[in-house]
């Protein structure tokens, strides 16, 4: 991720890039050293805005939320990835078939990458796992323009769940 947090900021401008990271993967990303400060490890003109959070949790929430209070077509879009990518796509699936948000979800489906998942998709909905009304919760893009198409004209599944969220 700090690689694509780089070109874009290369491309774009500081203002493009808000990561979020927890701390112990900085070391990962950024050559931070535990006990060092975290905002001299991390350089703003390089990665963009970026936020240090304690946990996974906490990650995952602040960067839904900032998705969730964003703007027309604000969305999730897991680009190829591994173990966390994945995760990461299938809570916020999840969360829009619960009616936690109601944003766009994309998967950019990169020479193929994401077939796999999709032709999963097919076969739960087959197999009763998945209600068919459900099946377009998760979209696929096959280039950066339709990535930016399929958000800005994303459509809830009909089988969305109405639940209530909010606190009482």
């Amino acid at each position: 991720m700090g690689e694509l947090a780089k070109e874009l900021v290369r491309l774009s401008g500081t203002q493009a890039v808000h990561g979020i990271i927890p701390e112990a993967l900085l070391r990962f990303e950024r050559d931070y050293e535990p006990g060092q400060n975290a905002s001299k490890t991390i350089d703003e003109k390089q990665f963009g805005r970026t936020t240090v959070v304690p946990d996974m949790h906490a990650r995952k929430h602040m960067m839904a939320q900032e998705v969730i209070n964003g703007g027309d077509g604000s969305g999730f879009v897991a680009l190829s990835g591994g173990y966390g990518t994945l995760e990461e796509l299938m809570e916020v699936v999840t969360w829009n078939q619960l009616g936690i948000h109601a944003r766009g979800v994309v998967v950019f489906n990169v020479e193929g990458y994401w077939d796999g998942l999709l032709q999963w998709v097919r076969k739960a909905v087959d197999s009763a796992f998945i209600a068919e009304n459900n099946a377009g919760i998760m979209v696929e893009a096959k280039t950066a323009e339709d990535v930016v198409d399929k958000l800005m004209h994303y459509q809830n599944a009909e089988g969305r769940f109405d639940l209530d969220w909010t606190e009482k």
